[in-house]
């Protein structure tokens, strides 16, 4: 018989993994530079491990677990190889489930359908909405903004304390969205469990620049998104213990979910075909699996480039008259290479705007998906809508060159604002009479 294809060539030798994107020329207002991609936080490209592994998937595909053809075959092995990779990579114990779904937010929305009808819900204002508003309203206690790695283990051992019951879960983030500080997980994870609660971490901004290990970081549950790991192709994971999902009606029902449907009723399947009903997104889980390759892989060179460049770009920032940098904890908090700030007298809007037309440089603008956080780091009582941030991430992409480039640019802006003229839109500023072009050719 032909042995089914094996997927272990997923990943590349080298320094750092390399991304579909680099030296992408992109239009300025006066000529056309190599964008510097300081929006990887939002979302990253795709590793050309990835799209080699895609494009050979694609040769392939079928459907998974539905058929004895030998595409069906080789796509449904491949579709549990890339489980059993992502596995690997999060440190899944035995016993452990890893369930594939679309991103983090659709992750958080699983496992909130699937807690036990008491359960209290223990969640940080800094976290990022996809992890802060998922729970049911009555049984979510909401602690405030922390000051300091202290102030957060205080907050967290007080309020589970003061709301005893069976079943707990708390939320944490593994790095700010905001901010790129990494929060003390193995520290609060300790309270939690003392406390009688189970935690899940967000791992969606602390996964790709860190290793993680379920049971070394000590939680239970483990969320994260493809399209922040260098796979952008739509999977996400929620990866855990599979009690309370075993127990728990399926996430959505359908084809693949069950193990008999009869007049008088549905045997749903346990494990995580419980909740990956219908077609499943072969080409995200086979992207993500060789994200996940890669990244494990070169762990330590990508630790390292972004050290680098994070504190040239922190340091750089701090530098700059009228320019204000945003911690949680403090400035010397060990963090990924995230940095927000502000301009005095610019809309950071505006700012990014500018950035963008006359520079060539990507960031993001705004309050990040992560309002509360964003309005108490930037002391808004109101929480008015114009009082947003600039945020600026490296990426495996990312130069030295990237980095002066930036700084020199919000120098210019901080000392003299944008050279161009701008107009506030719908969909915030834009040069006036702006020259680029949009309308470029569509893919398809």
């Amino acid at each position: 018989m032909r042995p089914v294809p094996d997927a272990r060539t997923w990943g590349e030798v080298g320094p750092l993994p390399a991304v579909v994107s680099e030296a992408l020329p992109v239009p300025t207002l006066d000529g056309t530079v190599d964008y510097a991609n300081f929006d990887h936080a939002a979302s990253t490209p795709a590793l050309v491990s990835v799209k080699a592994a895609v494009d050979s998937a694609l040769r392939t595909y079928s459907s998974v677990h539905r058929g004895n053809g030998w595409a069906s075959r080789v796509t449904s092995s491949w579709y549990e190889q890339a489980r059993a990779e992502v596995r690997a990579f999060v440190g899944a114990r035995e016993g452990d489930e890893v369930v594939f779904t679309r991103n983090s937010t659709d992750s958080f929305n699983l496992l909130a359908r699937c807690l036990p009808r008491d359960t209290h819900v223990f969640v940080f204002e800094t976290e990022h909405h996809a992890a802060l508003l998922p729970w049911a309203p009555k049984r979510t206690h909401r602690l405030p903004v922390p000051g300091s790695v202290g102030d957060a283990a205080v907050l967290l051992r007080t309020a589970l304390r003061e709301h005893p019951g069976r079943h707990k879960l708390v939320v944490l983030a593994g790095a700010s969205n905001v901010t790129g500080e990494i929060w003390p997980i193995r520290e609060l994870a300790a309270i939690a469990r003392r406390g009688g609660a189970r935690v899940v971490l967000d791992a969606a901004q602390y996964a790709p620049h860190r290793p993680v290990d379920l049971d070394d970081l000590g939680v239970d549950y483990l969320v994260l998104s493809g399209h922040k790991l260098y796979a952008p192709f739509g999977a996400g994971v929620l990866a855990g213990r599979a009690d309370w999902l075993d127990a728990a009606a399926p996430y959505l029902a359908g084809g693949g979910a069950t193990k008999a449907v009869t007049t008088r009723g549905v045997v749903w399947q346990d494990g995580a075909a419980r909740h990956e009903a219908g077609s499943p997104n072969v080409i995200g889980a086979v992207a993500l699996a060789a994200a996940c390759h890669s990244l494990r892989s070169h762990a330590e060179a990508i630790e390292a480039h972004e050290a680098a460049l994070g504190k040239r770009l922190l340091d750089g920032l701090a530098a700059i008259d009228g320019v204000e940098t945003y911690s949680l904890f403090a400035a010397d908090h060990e963090r990924v290479a995230v940095a927000t700030f502000t301009v005095d007298g610019v809309e950071s809007s505006l700012v990014s705007a500018a950035l963008s037309a006359e520079h060539g440089i990507g960031v993001r603008d705004g309050k990040f998906c992560a309002h509360l956080c964003v309005d108490a780091l930037l002391d808004d009582p109101y929480a008015a809508a114009s009082t947003t941030a600039v945020r600026a991430s490296v990426g495996l992409a990312t130069t030295a060159e990237h980095v002066d480039r930036l700084l020199a640019a919000v120098a210019e802006l901080a000392e003299h604002g944008p050279r161009a003229e701008y107009v506030e839109g719908p969909q915030g500023w834009a040069p006036v009479n702006d020259p680029r072009a949009l309308d470029v050719a569509r893919p398809w």
